[in-house]
């Protein structure tokens, strides 16, 4: 039997994954903070042992990504130690293990879609500890495991763009949204269905690095009109450049991934953004 210990699972990854769970053949242990703390390396050597786990999906982190620069000790306890920690213990017990990171350990400065191999440069302290969190399980070395890079993270469950948008434009004439950052959406339930599907086919001697996003190019103000246009909401949006809305943090201004990896070896298809985000809004009652 695979039992497979789904951290984080609150969150929005997590949720579409315990959401497809009965789907599939697998015996899930879902944790959160409230009843699995995975900065103490001995409660999570306990579940394992307890719970007889041989698959862990890591989808617990800190995702703050401005309060990250005042709160760098936390969030280093979440993205590094924490998964140090794990690391330690899939190498120790020989556990399969699904690590999940960001396009932001790039500082999006590309003039083509990011591969897994290409150089690394965070620009703020969220992008930094995430870095670091993969270092650490590089550092073991683990065999039939993964980290997957992925961008631009929605759902029908938790905080997002999506919702924020539909929220604000529901509520005001018009919105400013920021056109100079290029990148691609990811509907986390493409991404859980992509997991769920690979883990019996993930077989490598050493770690393994994949992106992971939805087809397609566009910024945040396409979204937002894209957005507004499918929910049939009548708000104008401006575009405007990423000057005119400070942040504590930067954020990559192009961080397009490539996915030809992760298609090849595990023999997937990647759904188009706008269908992904068609099904989302018809999950949220957006779109019929």
């Amino acid at each position: 039997m695979t039992n497979i210990l789904v951290t984080g699972s609150k969150g929005q990854l997590g949720s579409e994954i315990k959401k497809l769970s009965t789907n599939y053949q697998y015996s899930f242990f879902f944790t959160s903070r409230e009843n699995l703390d995975i900065i103490n390396l001995n409660d999570i050597r306990a579940f394992i042992i307890e719970n007889n786990i041989n698959t862990i999906i890591n989808c617990a982190a800190y995702t703050a990504v401005d309060k990250a620069e005042d709160e760098e000790k936390i969030a280093n306890n979440i993205n590094n130690i924490a998964v140090k920690n794990i690391a330690m213990l899939c190498n120790e017990f020989g556990i399969k293990l699904i690590h999940l990171s960001t396009d932001y350990v790039f500082d999006g400065k590309n003039y083509k879609p990011y591969c897994e191999e290409d150089k690394t440069n965070p620009m703020g302290i969220y992008g930094k500890t995430k870095l670091d969190g993969e270092k650490s399980i590089i550092e073991y070395n683990l065999k039939n495991s993964i980290i997957i890079r992925t961008s631009w993270i929605y759902s029908s469950f938790g905080n997002n763009f999506v919702k924020t948008m539909l929220r604000f434009g529901k509520e005001k004439d018009e919105l400013g949204v920021i056109f100079d950052q290029i990148g691609t959406p990811t509907y986390a339930r493409d991404l859980a269905k992509t997991i769920l599907d690979i883990i019996p086919k993930i077989n490598n001697d050493k770690i393994e690095i994949y992106n992971y996003s939805n087809e397609g190019v566009l910024s945040w103000y396409d979204f937002s009109k894209e957005i507004m246009k499918m929910a049939k909401i009548d708000c104008k949006i401006n575009p405007i450049e990423t000057f005119q809305y400070p942040t504590p943090a930067s954020r990559p201004h192009y961080s397009l991934l490539n996915k030809s990896k992760i298609k090849k070896e595990f023999d997937i298809v990647i759904p188009y953004w706008k269908d992904s985000l068609v099904e989302c809004l018809k999950v949220l009652g957006e779109k019929k």
